[in-house]
């Protein structure tokens, strides 16, 4: 029967399963496209509202660089989709733009990849789930004082729904998703039809004007140049988690690549359908949107106003207002799914994590698998870094936007710029005219797109440095640092640990010297020293401490009433200390004879509840601890089992919450039955 935690984590995660049931994980099409594709499908829930936040920022009178704005994204989006097709082809091992960079402009670059990445894969959650928790607050606004609440709570339950593993968490995901894109999809196409009709819906925000910000009317010249770079900046939002597809290779059903780039193609398109659908329809139903409802000219009383976003505002204006299915339909879709978008980023950071603990650039801990074969670690470091983060801001998606897709745009750029070597160094060996010839396109296409999100690189940069993406950039170079520290501790303990000349290791010591620590003489110190004796050591002895001085004389009475025949050795600890003395005296026996190797045996009670723990042991561990860093000394725990201990332990099928590898278990041949 398993304890109350254990219940608990079986009904949260479920059973346990077997490393051979790794291949019943692997992903369909269908599947595969709401697992890594919800975020960028899901941003053009708030992507083209970004675009008009910035845009008003001078008022109405710049609005209509929106349609030119969304143009220059869908561009964008069309080029990088293309350049990940090539990476999906080239590296399918599920590396994405950290292997390319890696493998072709060397470490340095791709660990500069893998930390954008990595906090760009925390952002997401905390953008997906702020953003969603926008749109609960859009339809019910009561809501609006429990946001970091609410928001918190979705990252808890998208971490249980992850720790159960790849395929039931697609599983859960696939029906939102779906039901989300044929929404917006209906939604888009039925207004849009409305409009050439002659009835184009109107948003209840038309009415409104907007105040510009001071010092941002009448634009011209350098200043329109930088309003305009930060309105598409901030539509580059509909871009996130694009790579995301590229790092899940693996994950997919064979043939792997094959699939992977038919996914990668129709989340393309499917995004920039949806994301050109919404922004026509926000610019033909006149919505208007500003940073601070009190900029909205016209409103009886801002302070009480609650914005609602623009998806919110489309639906009502093409179904015919707030309180009918369509609309409640909309908003319970998009709220859903931009909660569920955070999936992207909870399969590709343990993805990551896994692959970069591979190479020992973080804890090892990071690859193992867990009970139900995904990279637990991973799942919860990512849930407590976005908890944080959300907690920290309030939830708030116009602040935490402006520490979102600088690091995308990095591992463009470098995932690109690593693609053109690849194909550089395939044209020095391909000779086939039709292939050099497909290989010249691929450049080509990956040169393109290194350009282009390179400038998109410097226009985040110039546009939202000051505003808050200065964070994100500390927050990656802190990881980097971190991360080829960790990997320079690895390597100096590979090579302190590597046995060059295994015949000078294998050299026995001098002596072996037995020394038995004892506290009182009952059944765990005579068992200890039985177990010291079988051993056979060149020397044994028993130690003691004389914290307090008649105990001491009443231990070495008992000591030869009971006739035990081994020498007990009394140290004085006029200060009360045991642990000290102990370790001076084993020391002062290193330094007398620097070839032998003392060993301690410490008798320990075996206890089966954890308050127990905190009653008994207490000396042997701080023992063990000192101890452990003195050369050539061996500590042996001699354990004694109470009565507790044995009630406790009772045998389990498979071990919940044990260590696990990352590496699945080689499949075990068939039972034969018998001969």
């Amino acid at each position: 029967m398993l304890n109350l935690t254990g219940l608990l984590k079986r009904l949260v995660i479920g059973r346990a399963r077997r490393s051979e049931e790794l291949g019943e994980t692997l992903l369909p099409k269908r599947l595969a496209l709401p697992i890594f594709a919800s975020d960028p499908l899901s941003s053009v829930a708030y992507a083209t509202q970004e675009i008009l936040l910035v845009l008003t920022l001078g008022g109405l009178a710049y609005l209509h660089f929106t349609p030119w704005i969304a143009a220059a994204v869908v561009a964008l989006m069309a080029v990088v989709v293309l350049s990940y097709r090539q990476v999906v082809h080239a590296y399918p091992s599920g590396g994405g733009s950290y292997e390319v960079a890696s493998t072709n402009l060397g470490p340095s670059a791709g660990l500069v990849v893998a930390a954008s990445l990595l906090v760009d894969y925390v952002m997401t959650v905390a953008v997906s789930i702020a953003s969603g928790v926008d749109n609960i607050i859009s339809a019910m606004p009561d809501l609006a004082g429990h946001r970091r609440a609410l928001a918190i709570g979705f990252v808890a339950l998208l971490t249980a729904m992850n720790l159960r593993g790849v395929r039931e968490s697609g599983r859960l995901f696939a029906a939102p998703t779906y039901l989300f894109v044929g929404g917006v999809l209906i939604m888009c196409g039925t207004g849009l039809l409305r409009f050439l009709m002659g009835d184009a819906p109107v948003a209840a925000t038309a009415q409104y004007g907007i105040e510009p910000v001071p010092g941002e009317a009448n634009l011209a010249g350098f200043a329109l140049l930088m309003l305009v770079l930060r309105a598409f900046s901030s539509g580059c939002t509909a871009l996130t988690g694009v790579e995301a597809i590229s790092n899940g290779v693996p994950a997919f059903r064979k043939p792997k690549p094959k699939n992977a780039a038919t996914t990668l193609s129709a989340m393309g398109l499917i995004a920039v359908a949806m994301f050109v659908g919404v922004t026509t329809l926000a610019i033909v139903a006149k919505v208007h949107i500003t940073d601070d409802s009190c900029r909205l000219t016209g409103l009886a009383d801002c302070t009480g106003y609650t914005q609602r976003t623009v998806i919110a505002q489309l639906a009502s204006a093409v179904f015919g207002g707030e309180n009918t299915l369509g609309f409640y339909y909309i908003q319970a879709a998009t709220a859903l799914v931009l909660v569920l978008a955070a999936n992207t980023a909870f399969n590709g950071f343990p993805l990551l994590a896994s692959i970069l603990a591979q190479h020992r650039y973080l804890p090892r801990q990071m690859h193992n698998r867990g009970d139900r074969l995904a990279f637990s670690n991973g799942i919860v470091a990512l849930a407590v870094a976005a908890g944080l983060l959300l907690w920290v801001y309030k939830a708030n998606v116009t602040s935490l936007i402006h520490l979102y897709i600088l690091g995308v745009f990095t591992s463009f750029t470098l995932s690109q710029a690593g693609m053109v070597r690849h194909w550089n160094r395939e044209l020095r060996v391909v000779t086939g005219p039709a292939r050099r010839h497909r290989i010249h396109v691929s450049r080509a296409i990956n040169g393109v797109g290194s350009c282009i999100t390179g400038l998109v690189l410097v226009i985040v940069l110039a546009t939202k440095f000051t505003q808050g993406a200065w964070l994100a950039v500390v927050a990656a170079v802190v990881l980097w640092v971190m991360m080829r520290g960790i990997r320079r501790h690895y390597d100096s303990i590979s090579a302190e640990l590597t046995a060059t000349d295994p015949r000078s290791e294998l050299v026995p010591p001098s002596r072996v010297l037995a020394i038995v620590l004892v506290s009182t003489v009952h059944k765990p110190t005579l068992r200890a020293l039985a177990y010291a004796r079988a051993f056979k050591p060149d020397r044994l002895e028993a130690l003691t401490v004389a914290v307090d001085r008649g105990e001491a004389v009443r231990l070495r009475e008992q000591w030869e009433r009971l006739d035990v025949d081994v020498p007990l050795k009394i140290i004085d600890s006029p200060y009360r200390e045991i642990t000290r003395p102990v370790v001076e005296y084993v020391r002062s026996i290193r330094r007398e004879s620097p070839r032998d190797v003392v060993a301690v045996f410490i008798p320990e009670y075996v206890v089966g509840h954890w308050w127990e723990n905190l009653l008994h042991n207490q000396s042997a561990l701080w023992l063990k601890n000192r101890l452990l860093f003195t050369p050539g000394v061996m500590v042996t725990s001699v354990p004694w089992q109470l009565s507790s201990s044995v009630r406790a332990d009772r045998p389990a099928a498979r071990a919940p919450g044990s260590v696990r590898r990352g590496e699945p278990a080689a499949p075990r041949p068939p039972y034969q039955g018998r001969s």
